[in-house]
């Protein structure tokens, strides 16, 4: 496949909010976001690590390799013969409120609001489906890695991931090969034509472009797998000091519990204010469950009321939630916090840590009014 640079995107969504040009990556307001439960194309934000390719689906290839075998090739068309699934799943950068982290201490990364993520349903053929096709023993192997040699990379000669063949292959996991989003074919701002969906983790393993797919027994040695999307401690400040660390801490999977104030609308009254306050909430690992309730504060967390949920579908969705708030000054602060389905909180802090890469924070979400 023909590399491309930056001089040969495509046309980008005007409603996004620039964060960087080369590589590109936007986002859009969170306030518009929480308008639909399944994100439009337009207000998907996008994240990259080089220049947006632009490839023809009917020229496209999947490889899929392993020490043991030849490899494989497959066509789009071939994929599109397998069964097709479609799943609802939220996808979500690990450096979704990056900039709030950074008011803490200065953070490395795109600085990024709370609009890098969008709620989609994805359409393509199951992952698990694909490896049964191959007849290759998977089953020997402890990782798939996923790769995009499509388009140049900041940090690496490709760009890769990697996922537990566990996950991979448990068909309620949901792990496509999407060719579709939103009942429309998947655009190259995307990914398009070909990019992993891995439900329930963070948007680094969804890996866009996909051409390679490779079974092997340890985790993928891309940059972006063993050198990026951490969590390090407080005490690594810089990328200098991170060179010793990086492979003492594992790989990020799960993102944790989070919620965002994305709306304020004050509705003036002949003596206080009635506030009407919309948002999203995002589930944390698999094992606690999706979301369970949201709780929206005026008091700095003395006292907490409980958000309508209006949306929620399945177990990889993100929650809408909205509340209307009668009483209030003409002025305040609005906090908000989930809780998921074991009973798990979110803390005014947040369960991750600061870290200089700024990613996975989750603490209370606020907004003036």
């Amino acid at each position: 496949m023909t590399h491309m640079n930056y001089t040969d995107e495509p046309q980008h969504s005007d409603l996004l909010t620039v964060q960087g040009t080369e590589p590109y990556n936007a986002e859009p307001p969170a306030a518009a976001l929480v308008e639909f439960e399944h994100t439009p194309e337009d207000l998907v934000y996008c994240r990259n690590h080089g220049p947006v390719c632009e490839f023809p689906e009917d020229e496209y290839v999947l490889t899929v390799k392993c020490p043991d075998a030849a490899p494989l090739r497959f066509t789009i068309h071939e994929l599109r013969s397998l069964p097709k699934a479609n799943v609802v799943a939220v996808l979500q950068c690990a450096g979704n409120r990056r900039n709030e982290m950074g008011t803490i201490k200065p953070v490395s990364g795109v600085g990024w609001n709370d609009g890098v993520v969008a709620n989609c349903k994805w359409g393509g053929a199951r992952l698990c489906d694909l490896l049964k096709r191959t007849g290759l023993q998977a089953d020997r192997y402890a990782h798939v890695s996923f790769a995009s040699y499509a388009t140049l990379c900041q940090d690496d000669e490709y760009y890769g991931a990697s996922i537990p063949l566990k996950k991979a292959v448990t068909r309620e996991d949901d792990v496509l090969l999407a060719y579709e989003m939103n009942d429309e074919i998947l655009s190259a701002d995307h990914g398009g034509p070909l990019r992993v969906v891995v439900p329930g983790y963070l948007g680094a393993r969804w890996v866009k472009w996909l051409d390679t797919i490779i079974l092997s027994h340890t985790e993928s040695p891309n940059y972006y797998q063993q050198r990026d999307y951490k969590i390090l401690p407080p005490e690594i400040e810089s990328k200098a000091a991170a060179l010793t660390v990086w492979d003492k801490y594992p790989s990020m999977t799960a993102l944790p519990l989070n919620s965002v104030v994305a709306s304020v609308t004050p509705v003036p009254s002949s003596h206080l204010t009635s506030i009407h306050v919309k948002g999203y909430a995002l589930p944390g690992p698999l094992d606690r469950g999706n979301v369970s309730v949201v709780e929206v504060s005026v008091d700095n967390g003395a006292t907490w009321k409980t958000a309508t949920i209006t949306y929620q579908e399945g177990k990889w969705s993100w929650t809408l939630w909205e509340i209307d708030i009668d009483g209030v000054a003409s002025t305040g602060t609005v906090h908000c916090r989930a809780k998921d389905e074991t009973g798990g909180m979110q803390t005014r802090d947040g369960d991750c840590p600061w870290t200089f890469r700024g990613v996975a924070f989750n603490g209370w979400s606020s907004m003036k009014w």
